[in-house]
């Protein structure tokens, strides 16, 4: 017996909240940390927002498949570690133009993903840890400085944690809302725009972008979302098609990079919740939770600005707080997928730390050095002592990555009548 849509419908409306307040922050730590006012980085929120809609409704309803988009949370990690780089935010969007040429290619040029699948789990792994790591630490610096402000949002996300884990950070989200409103009432209250609005920056394209930003951004958005998001649905019995999701997302990160976005993939932490069978025990209809998910952050976009604006009104220790506690989860799924195995852990502690140095060398950031740093100690560590790499996504194998959910999703099979005939032609080859 059916049940209701009503069902697959509030799925992909709690799929949409949770992704949003889950690390909307992050976003907007990150984009400001590269260079961007608050309302270029509203304009950025809003070209994410946008851009993941529209995809989610196109490939949803065309493949009849929970297929859910997300922004790249570890790229806007990466952001905000890197810091402004030569060019200030011209240079940036530049980057995220690369950066949606690069995943387009990916899906056309399966040479391409299978390069990015040779770089070994764990130093990628490591240079995500390294990368978040410095956000990781604003709890604990905010508490520090502003513990009045802090402590109820620690508190309430700890409570979450125990007795509804996934509404954590949603959690603490609220409760940020709530100390910045009482903050901002006693400092002259918020004062900023508050529709949306596009602003459009001419994109340059400096050394030091493409070095800094657009080649870690890429990896990280790959190994850290995509490869993850493709096993995440493939556990659910649905085979994504590699090329054409490779295609929109790389067309709406080039498209919303000129307003600020930095760049959107595969969802890998929310894509359970509408490819579950919590969804909707029906798998031929899960397909409507991530349309509803589409329609919802359409929604959210309207707020893109008012939210930048509120948030901006509060000490940057209290949203850096939110922002941290949200990237707890990437960092010690990162650190376990760096560090797990013990032969050529030498290479990814190295990669670790030169990730975390948040070093400038050469005015090229320290992503790219850790990443570097990494593959070089592995290049002269004896073979035995070298970690295997990940295979890239086939049409019949998904790719060995670690997902970063905290526990691992039962798989359920889909009748074949759900699936697609056949995985689209231009998938990466493992590398060899």
């Amino acid at each position: 017996m059916k049940t209701s849509l009503s069902q697959p419908v509030l799925a992909g409306i709690l799929t949409a909240l949770v992704g949003f307040t889950s690390s909307s922050a992050v976003v907007l730590t990150g984009l400001r940390a590269v260079g961007a006012t608050p309302p270029e980085a509203a304009s950025g929120l809003l070209a994410l927002l946008a851009t993941m809609g529209v995809g989610m409704l196109w490939q949803s309803r065309r493949h009849r498949m929970p297929i859910s988009l997300a922004w790249s949370t570890p790229g806007a990690a990466l952001l905000a570690s890197t810091g402004l780089v030569r060019g200030g935010w011209p240079a940036a969007v530049g980057a995220f133009l690369v950066v949606g040429a690069l995943i387009l290619v990916t899906g056309l040029w399966p040479r391409l993903g299978a390069l990015i699948t040779a770089i070994p789990t764990p130093i990628a792994q490591a240079m995500l840890a390294g990368v978040v790591l410095q956000l990781c630490l604003d709890p604990v610096r905010g508490f520090a400085d502003h513990p009045a402000l802090v402590g109820p949002i620690v508190l309430a996300w700890l409570i979450l944690l125990r007795f509804a884990r996934q509404w954590a950070v949603p959690a603490a989200f609220a409760v940020t809302l709530v100390v910045v409103g009482v903050d901002a009432a006693g400092h002259g209250g918020v004062h900023g725009a508050l529709l949306p609005h596009l602003d459009w920056t001419a994109p340059a394209f400096t050394g030091a972008g493409l070095l800094s930003l657009a080649l870690p951004l890429y990896v990280v958005t790959m190994a850290g979302q995509n490869v993850p998001g493709v096993a995440v649905m493939a556990s659910y019995g649905y085979q994504v098609p590699w090329r054409e999701t490779m295609a929109v997302t790389g067309i709406g990160t080039a498209a919303g990079a000129l307003a600020g976005g930095h760049a959107i993939n595969l969802a890998a932490i929310t894509a359970s919740m509408a490819a579950s069978p919590d969804a909707d025990p029906d798998p031929a209809r899960r397909w409507v939770a991530s349309w509803t998910a589409g329609w919802a952050y359409l929604v959210l976009a309207l707020g893109s600005a008012a939210l930048t604006t509120f948030l901006a009104a509060a000490p940057a220790d209290v949203t850096g707080t939110v922002a941290g506690l949200a990237l707890l989860a990437t960092l010690s799924a990162s650190l376990s997928g760096a560090l797990s195995a013990v032969e050529g852990r030498e290479a990814a502690a190295i990669t670790f730390v030169v990730a975390a140095s948040g070093l400038t060398f050469l005015g090229i950031g320290a992503a790219f050095w850790a990443l570097a740093a990494g593959l070089l100690v592995r290049a002269v560590l004896p073979s035995g002592g070298r970690p295997a790499t990940a295979p890239a996504p086939t049409a019949t194998q998904v790719p060995a990555a670690p997902v970063p959910t905290a526990t691992q999703v039962p798989a359920t099979q889909v009748p074949a009548t759900h699936r697609p005939a056949s995985a689209p032609d231009g998938q990466p080859a493992a590398a060899e």
